[in-house]
């Protein structure tokens, strides 16, 4: 045939020339979901059966990430049998990965729908090497913008379908899917955070979106979502109203954005800063706002459960020495010492502990009864005298200890554990009380 010149070619020729060079020729029945290859070669021996399912056959193909074979998350799974319905000719290139770990084949698929016998031709080659670098280059350049723009899709109100679709995890290309809105609707909900689905359902809802949205209007709000590799990540959901000059026509686009680097640096900052107004900056245990309300906050819980709750105060013995005969330094330095004991001390336990002011430090024992927080408070006392703070000078301290009883107050319960502390500085200190 090499003596034929293109001229001279008939059909038959062609033919048989074309059947010679193509990697793969799918015929696929839509009424049985059933597909049988009638050329396979290369690395796609590898890749799929000979025949088989059409679906398994679309996600191995189509339905995954662009740079791994991996099947989507079980949420997402519920949307391939919209995927791969053709109604006309569509063309692609595909991102195939054989073994992990290697770099994705190119390939170019034609789909050919043969309208009267319900069935499609699926033709592949794979590119050379040169258009396969070619390729990798293109989607370098894309892939921060595909980081951004995880999924975009247009979308008919009135007639109650999508189109448009793109999954920039799985192809920078539109994919081909017939899906109504309310099905997508129902489906994608199942892979929203569940503290976020039912301000999705809310906000996605068509009434709402006609009722909220003039033309050219455009909001967002920000969920988390689980991205095609099953992790949840932070995303903006936009919706805009298109503007078509008929206020019947309700017509939109659908984005997700990738906002979750940001998202979560900002909740970084705001943890640091939330931590810091409930933080005392010297010795880094709770102020004394944040304790007070732990206090109230426990005691009010207390009256609903009645669990077993108890508190101590706690003093430093002779603190205003330690100022005056080392220094301020010395005095912070003893208390970020102290505060590192208690904390030490209860650290196995479930406890709220604060500085009251000063040298006086308040803690929360829940669970604990009366003589159990006794317990607590000597092994804590003990732990202080045994532990050098400034220039391996030692400290004492007295704890006042209470628990909480029926029909009482803050100011009732502080009292209480205030005089069982003034007991023990009476009874020279470096003692435990309860009241």
């Amino acid at each position: 045939m090499s003596n034929i010149r293109p001229a001279q070619y008939t059909c038959e020729d062609v033919i048989r020339l074309f059947s010679e060079h193509v990697d793969v020729i799918i015929a696929v029945d839509k009424n049985t979901e059933r597909y049988h290859t009638v050329i396979r070669r290369g690395m796609f021996k590898d890749l799929f059966e000979s025949d088989g399912d059409y679906n398994d056959l679309l996600s191995t193909l189509m339905i995954h990430l662009n740079t791994t074979s991996e099947r989507l998350p079980e949420g997402y799974q519920a949307f391939l049998p919209n995927f791969g319905t053709f109604t006309r000719k569509y063309s692609r290139r595909l991102k195939l990965v054989i073994n992990e770990g290697e770099a994705a084949h190119i390939v170019q698929m034609m789909v050919y729908p043969l309208t009267d016998e319900d069935a499609y031709m699926l033709i592949m080659d794979e590119l050379d090497p040169e258009e396969n670098e070619q390729e990798s280059q293109t989607y370098q350049k894309v892939e921060t913008i595909e980081k951004t723009f995880l999924f975009s899709m247009y979308i008919d109100l009135v007639e109650d379908k999508t189109g448009s679709l793109n999954i920039s995890e799985i192809s920078e290309e539109n994919v081909q899917a017939e899906l109504k809105y309310t099905d997508w609707r129902n489906m994608i909900v199942n892979v929203i955070g569940k503290d976020d689905q039912a301000l999705f359902m809310e906000r996605s809802d068509p009434e709402y979106l006609k009722k909220m949205f003039a033309p050219g209007r455009t909001s967002s709000f920000d969920c988390l979502m689980q991205n095609l590799e099953g992790v949840y990540i932070w995303v903006k959901l936009i919706f805009s109203r298109i503007e078509t000059g008929d206020l019947n026509d309700y017509k939109y686009v659908f984005m997700v954005q990738n906002i979750h680097e940001e998202a979560t640096a900002m909740f970084t900052s705001l943890k640091k800063l939330s931590d810091m107004a409930l933080t005392d900056s010297l010795t880094g245990v709770y102020n004394r706002g944040k304790i007070e309300t732990s206090v109230k906050n426990a005691i009010k819980e207390w009256a609903d459960r009645k669990d077993p709750l108890a508190m101590m105060i706690i003093d430093i013995d002779y603190f205003k020495s330690v100022n005056d005969e080392h220094g301020h330094a010395a005095g912070d330095k003893t208390l970020k010492c102290f505060a590192y004991i208690i904390t030490e001390c209860f650290k196995e336990e479930k406890a709220d502990i604060g500085r009251w002011g000063g040298e006086e430090f308040v803690v929360v024992l829940y669970g604990k009864t009366l003589d159990e927080a006794v317990g607590s408070a000597e092994k804590l006392r003990a732990a202080v005298a045994e532990a050098p703070m400034t220039d391996s000078k030692k400290v004492t301290c007295s704890i006042g200890v209470t628990d909480v009883r029926e029909n009482e107050r803050f100011e009732d319960v502080f009292e209480r554990m205030d005089k069982a502390l003034y007991a023990a500085k009476s009874a020279g200190r470096n003692k435990v009380m309860a009241g």
